[in-house]
């Protein structure tokens, strides 16, 4: 069989190696590189051609189609919306805000992780201070102890 030869593969592997040169095509990359890029994705994701025999089957792994789809998608979101249609604009602006919405609830669940409680974490600074303040009060306290010891004696 010749190098590059697409006889050993299924057709639902051509028909989905089509589907993603057409997907790369779309967003302005070259035919050639467009089908390389296609081939490649089936190749990682089905371990190239189906082979004969019993037992050969393997289960298909989609990670090179969904780290290819959050790439492309947050390129996508990065890019200027000035020269788009009013709703790719208003998409746009959604996508946006579903983003910092979602990273919100990130942070204020990893805020909840680290303070213990469902409340409001304070900030690293404050904490310093608190502590700061606590190891202060109980010098003086010390301080104090010691003067009153001292009186007494």
């Amino acid at each position: 069989m010749p190098r590059g030869s697409k006889a050993s593969y299924t057709s639902k592997q051509k028909r989905r190696a089509a589907k993603i040169e057409k997907g790369y095509e779309k967003r302005g990359v070259k035919s050639k590189e467009a089908a390389r890029r296609a081939w490649a994705t089936v190749n990682k994701e089905e371990g190239g051609g189906k082979k004969s025999g019993s037992g050969r089957g393997k289960k298909v792994n989609r990670s090179a189609s969904t780290k290819g789809g959050k790439k492309a998608g947050r390129a996508r979101a990065r890019r200027k919306t000035t020269t788009s249609t009013g709703a790719s604009r208003s998409t746009a602006a959604k996508r946006r805000s579903t983003a910092a919405r979602k990273a919100g609830k990130a942070s204020a669940r990893a805020r909840r992780k680290t303070t213990g409680s469902g409340g409001a974490s304070r900030s690293t600074a404050a904490k310093r201070r608190s502590a700061a303040a606590r190891k202060a009060g109980k010098a003086s306290a010390r301080a104090r102890g010691r003067a009153r010891r001292k009186k007494s004696s």
